[in-house]
């Protein structure tokens, strides 16, 4: 299904992360954020990940982390509802999820090879959808989404996430 998705497609929150993809094919926008992603990771090195801008504040490697985290839901809800499953799926709490992972005990060369083998299973996912299967959808946290709005927040989510850290982190 081309095209971004229309404003019932997901709650107005998560047009936050939709907004911020350019284009229709949002395939190719992961395939190419993939490669761009890792280019950058290269930039930083594994001290340097441990940084955070203020007290309280998420490191880097926390930040790369959550994006991981965010792109298997995102990749798990869209497998849900494409496959026709039913059952409303539960929320998902990005601080509990950060305290358990310890990111800052696991090095940053680890948290970008997860980054690059996430991102090919969510583009295999993707990639491999039916035509009727983008229109599907279902419910997550209370809030109704479709397989081809969850595709495009998968996408505008790293987009934001970079944002913040070259505004906050002064990387990227």
């Amino acid at each position: 299904m081309t095209g971004k998705p229309q404003s019932s497609e997901a709650a107005p929150y998560y047009f936050t992360y939709i907004d911020k993809v350019a284009g229709d094919d949002v395939v190719r926008v992961l395939v190419e954020q993939l490669d761009e992603m890792l280019a950058w990771c290269t930039s930083i090195s594994e001290e340097g990940s441990l940084y955070r801008y203020g007290e309280g504040k998420w490191s880097i490697r926390e930040v790369l982390s959550h994006i991981n985290d965010g792109e298997r839901l995102f990749a798990f809800r869209a497998f849900w509802f494409a496959r026709g499953l039913g059952l409303e799926l539960p929320s998902f709490d990005q601080n509990v999820a950060a305290s358990n992972v310890q990111a800052d005990r696991i090095s940053w060369a680890a948290h970008v090879e997860d980054f690059r083998r996430v991102r090919l299973a969510s583009i295999s996912l993707f990639e491999n959808l039916q035509e009727e299967d983008w229109g599907r959808g279902g419910l997550a946290s209370g809030n109704y989404f479709s397989v081809r709005a969850l595709a495009f927040i998968a996408a505008g989510h790293l987009v934001h996430h970079r944002g913040l850290l070259a505004e906050r982190y002064a990387v990227g």
